[in-house]
């Protein structure tokens, strides 16, 4: 029996409690217990947690604190709780990413950012929810229904890793496996007052992942994690990065250090709006005041995009290239309809999605040209400056809409309705570019939403905006959970 009451670390970071295990303060099996209680009680009302494998999490957490006893030690994540989206297959349990058509799909084996977390110590309890495969900023589905979000039940945490926030928020997980290529680590981050990292492109493995992304290697898809501080996100990506199982062959990664060691070392450029995608007030408002914070404490802040970045222009290619990974879609018998749909582009959803599926090929070849010189541009930036902030989403979390079609829903909004497609807007930038960006809590709403602010990073130096994620928390205050679920 160990000296800590486990109901005082349902809030803790997953390296803080990893720690307490190995020192003895703790048993693996004390602290998944509790949590197993906490989802009880909780996961009722937000449905975060969706496949649970309670007698495999106790019998590793028994392995765990009998390695522990003979002074084994499995790695940085000892016999901590942790959950993965149900994207992500996990050896044995049912892994379904939302859809009706795999909700008896039990694979063979664990994805390789599984594994990775298994081989760290990690101790995987369950899958969380997602919309049907991962194409949502909320997640819902006609398998396990709705998951709401513990500040506000009639409000979404978001999508597509919105069960992995919701959890983290009420005290339910550690640590959760996401991915991100509309955001969709980002935004439930940003939604649920937690800790998200896009990782830079191709530093994370996604075998293993539904559904498989459409270029290999993938230009927009990565591998993340969402936690409750910065800390664990670094410690998470240390773990996951690295070349998959075939590339391992050949070469290996290892993850840059941050560039500075205090926050007064970093250059910091920033923006808190843009006409294309204007702020509400209540979000605006949070990022001007952690601006107005951050310069009190000596940060040099520059304000402005940065000289060869064209937001617009990189904004218009990103949905071309999204929408291209959907163009599988497409049965031979609609072409001609939607190559007639593609001539007229008015900027709505239909309109590019048409065009990205019916463009010839070298449209595409362009629009990956333009990638790269949209990276160029922002890594020419970092030659000067060591990261970017600007807001992970226009709005906070918004209240639960499952209409059909989902382009054609409108989010209401204090200064009046928004296209749904605009939350495309602000993560935009470091998914078409590759670069690392993280999400850090830093306030809330007059009517108590959380609000984050996304920190991009230089191209393969993940550890920066990490790190400047965690000393913004010192300044701000990071994680708080939401009222009621406190331990």
């Amino acid at each position: 029996m160990g000296s800590i009451n486990p109901s005082d670390l349902a809030f803790a970071s997953a390296t803080e409690v990893a720690g307490i295990i190995q020192r003895g303060k703790i048993t693996s099996q004390e602290i998944i217990g509790h949590i197993f209680d906490r989802i009880e009680s909780y996961n009722p009302e937000i449905n975060a947690i969706v496949t649970l494998v309670r007698d495999e999490a106790m019998a590793r957490a028994r392995a765990a604190d009998e390695a522990l006893s003979k002074g084994e030690v499995w790695g940085p994540l000892h016999g901590v709780p942790c959950t993965a989206k149900d994207c992500f297959e996990i050896a044995g349990v049912r892994t379904t990413a939302g859809s009706p058509s795999l909700s008896d799909h039990f694979p063979e084996k664990d994805a390789t950012a599984v594994a990775r977390l298994k081989a760290a110590g990690a101790v995987i309890i369950g899958h969380t929810n997602v919309p049907i495969m991962a194409g949502d900023w909320q997640s819902y589905n006609k398998v396990f229904g709705t998951t709401n979000n513990p500040w506000d039940p009639s409000r979404t945490p978001g999508g597509s890793t919105g069960g992995g926030a919701a959890a983290l928020a009420a005290g339910l997980s550690y640590l959760s496996l996401g991915s991100d290529i509309g955001g969709s680590i980002r935004l439930p981050a940003h939604f649920c007052g937690v800790y998200g990292h896009k990782p830079s492109i191709n530093v994370a493995p996604l075998d293993g992942y539904i559904p498989k992304p459409v270029y290999d290697p993938p230009i927009l898809y990565v591998a993340g994690s969402l936690a409750r501080s910065a800390e664990d996100l670094r410690a998470a990506l240390e773990i996951v990065g690295g070349p998959g199982p075939e590339e391992a062959k050949s070469y290996s990664w290892d993850l840059l250090p941050e560039r500075g060691e205090r926050l007064s070392d970093y250059r910091l450029g920033y923006v808190v709006d843009h006409p294309a995608c204007s702020l509400t007030h209540g979000v605006k408002e949070v990022i001007l005041d952690t601006v107005e914070k951050l310069k009190e404490r000596g940060v040099r802040l520059e304000e402005g995009w940065p000289e060869w970045v064209e937001p617009v222009e990189q904004y218009t290619t990103y949905r071309f290239l999204l929408a291209s990974t959907y163009a599988g879609f497409l049965r031979d018998d609609e072409y001609e309809a939607k190559k007639k749909q593609a001539s007229k582009q008015d900027g709505t959803y239909e309109a590019i999605l048409a065009k990205a599926w019916t463009a010839p090929h070298k449209h595409f070849l362009a629009a990956q040209a333009e990638r790269r010189e949209a990276r160029a541009a922002w890594q020419e930036y970092f030659v000067n400056h060591d990261a970017f902030l600007l807001p992970p989403s226009f709005l906070p979390a918004f209240p639960h809409d499952h209409s059909l079609p989902y382009w054609g829903r409108r989010l209401q909004t204090p200064e009046g309705l928004r296209n749904y497609e605009d939350i495309y807007f602000w993560i935009s930038f470091a998914t078409l570019t590759g670069l690392p960006a993280t999400v850090a809590p830093v306030g809330r709403t007059k009517n108590g939403l959380p609000v984050g602010i996304q920190i991009i990073g230089p191209y393969l130096e993940d550890a920066t905006p990490i790190d400047i994620a965690a000393k913004i928390s010192d300044v701000i205050g990071g994680f708080t959970p939401p009222e009621g679920y406190e331990a």
